[in-house]
């Protein structure tokens, strides 16, 4: 069904000239919903996650989940022929998205100032770790720098009871969230030029993303509570971990009806809500001892039948089996010419338009021609032209 519905975005083109994951996220779901992504990328090997693992004959599943649906330009930026090409190029296009450190698209001749008047309904989103302006708008950024700065990870060092040093990261979450970010505010800008007839530049900043998450804390900062709030934590089981968050008062009587402990409802400590936040370890200790004495499975069961909000810990591997996950079609099987495999679509659906991963991945450069050709309307041979002076893939 979803492949014959149109999708929200169809007939929107966007130049991508994004590389490693924000930029790339947000651009793979204006593919999603049906956007004709072109994907500007550096003739020495384009970008960087191409060669990343997990690799199979040579092709990276890395960059096919972030990049499935989009088409790929490899040429050279530096190149001031290129460089007219590529305005000519905007003319034609609604949205452009970068990720370059500040100032670098500028030295293409490709800000933003200079790409809206050439099209004043252009929407141009520059997406950045720290944004445009600003004492440190031109320092170098990645996730994991982002999380640091950001007061993430020292935030989340005084939830981690005996350790003595932020964690180790391995999930980009700065990324995951600056890409969302850029999607929405470029979904709101297309939407704001419907009503106007103008475009506009959107400048999103990495590390506000991840300050704007901190909403406790940010709070806790100008307010210091006397007491620690809540955490929840995980409780063992017979085989493993199961999350027990029994934060309302109904979701209480619900566990201790689960554990048949109703003599719990009369212990002084947790007769009210207050009584119950104050002697949070405790309630999940009497929540451990029951968890223990049953696997994580079993565990699971007997909380959910009286509405106890739980979930077993699980492996990706065991998520990618998940039968909630397979009945929302979740995931999409796309094969990049090394044989099929599985992305995710996006987390939302629509009842009026497709919203889900396209099958195709583009190799570095594959359709260049056709994209001079088709939009720009050039002859072979000047496509070839461009080809032997090193312009283009």
């Amino acid at each position: 069904m979803a492949e014959k519905m149109a999708g929200a975005l169809d007939g929107i083109r966007v130049l991508d000239f994004t590389a490693v994951m924000a930029g790339p996220y947000a651009t793979r779901m204006l593919a999603d919903l049906g956007a004709e992504v072109i994907k500007v990328e550096a003739m020495n090997g384009g970008d960087q996650v191409r060669a990343r693992p997990p690799l199979r004959d040579g092709k990276s599943r890395y960059f096919a989940q972030l990049n499935a649906g989009k088409r790929s330009l490899a040429c050279d930026l530096k190149n001031p022929e290129m460089q007219a090409t590529i305005r000519a190029l905007v003319g034609e296009c609604d949205i452009v998205v970068e990720n370059f450190r500040p100032g670098v698209m500028a030295r293409f001749g490709l800000d933003h100032e200079t790409l809206l008047k050439i099209n004043p309904r252009l929407i141009y989103c520059s997406i950045s770790g720290y944004g445009q302006k600003g004492p440190k708008a031109h320092s170098p950024a990645y996730a994991p720098v982002i999380h640091a700065s950001s007061g993430f990870d020292l935030s989340n060092l005084e939830y981690q009871d005996g350790s003595d040093k932020p964690a180790n990261g391995g999930i980009f979450i700065a990324d995951v969230l600056g890409g969302t970010h850029a999607f929405g505010a470029i979904q709101t800008a297309l939407f704001q030029r419907e009503r106007n007839g103008r475009g506009q530049f959107i400048d999103v900043s990495m590390l506000e993303a991840m300050v704007g998450m901190l909403v406790y804390e940010t709070q806790v900062a100008q307010q210091p509570l006397d007491e620690r709030r809540p955490l929840y934590k995980p409780l063992r089981t017979e085989d493993g971990f199961i999350m027990v968050a029994p934060t309302s008062p109904a979701n209480f009587l619900s566990l201790i009806k689960a554990m048949e402990r109703p003599e719990l409802a009369q212990d002084p400590r947790f007769v009210t809500n207050v009584d119950r936040n104050r002697n949070w370890d405790a309630l999940l200790a009497e929540a451990e001892a029951w968890t223990i004495r049953h696997s994580s499975q079993e565990a699971e069961a007997i909380l959910s039948a009286q509405g106890v909000p739980c979930a077993v810990y699980r492996t990706v591997e065991e998520v990618m089996e998940d039968d909630q996950l397979a009945a929302r079609n979740a995931f999409t099987t796309i094969d990049d010419g090394a044989g099929p495999f599985k992305v995710t679509n996006p987390p939302f659906q629509m009842t009026a338009s497709a919203a889900h991963a396209r099958p195709r991945v583009a190799a570095l450069g594959e359709d260049g021609a056709d994209i001079m050709r088709q939009i720009l309307k050039m002859r072979d041979e000047e496509i070839e032209t461009y080809r032997k002076n090193g312009l283009m893939l």
